[in-house]
């Protein structure tokens, strides 16, 4: 595995290996020894799963104070654009952003820390999204930031006019609402 710190500090694009022949691949998606040497020890309780079509987009979405969630993200059918963004008050990339591009045929995966809102758009007709997190959701603390904020100047490869967003997702704060008070981290 290759494991590629990105420029914002904590965040981690990983590269699993494969070995192909004439069946197909094998790759090793996690291996704990390899993960905990480049990005330390992260305790994950749950793996989640979603299912998207063209177009949707998901987030920015993030757990307030001590709910907060690292993840670590891929994708097991079709392909997303994957954005992280700091929140963590006092870093010097705070309200930056890393997008990176993850699909089923590269097998690219991201490790997004916790203080940091994410989310994603659905680049191909069908997407199957897999992530860990390290902590049980609250719906207490549950928060959206506003994907389309001009502060945060993402860029997220399909038309405004084609996307798919929920109602909560359509709602999100704006960057400058992203208090510590409100954080609570």
């Amino acid at each position: 595995m290759k494991f590629i710190e990105q420029d914002i500090k904590g965040v981690w694009v990983i590269e699993p290996q494969r070995f192909g022949d004439k069946r197909g691949y094998f790759s090793e998606v996690f291996k704990l020894s390899e993960f905990e040497r480049h990005v330390g020890h992260v305790d994950f309780v749950q793996d989640n799963e979603s299912l998207s079509s063209k177009g949707v987009l998901r987030g920015l979405h993030f757990q307030r104070g001590t709910s907060s969630q690292a993840k670590l993200v891929r994708v097991s059918q079709g392909a997303v654009l994957d954005v992280a963004v700091d929140l963590r008050h006092g870093s010097p990339t705070w309200g930056k952003h890393v997008a990176i591009e993850l699909s089923a045929e590269t097998g690219r995966q991201m490790f997004i820390p916790r203080g940091f809102a994410h989310g994603f758009a659905v680049l191909s007709d069908v997407t199957q999204f897999q992530y860990k997190v390290d902590n049980l959701y609250d719906p207490h603390s549950e928060a959206t930031l506003r994907f389309d904020d001009p502060a945060l100047g993402i860029d997220w490869l399909i038309d405004s006019t084609a996307m798919i967003l929920s109602e909560k997702d359509l709602k999100g704060l704006s960057l400058d609402e992203m208090t510590p008070e409100f954080l609570g981290f």
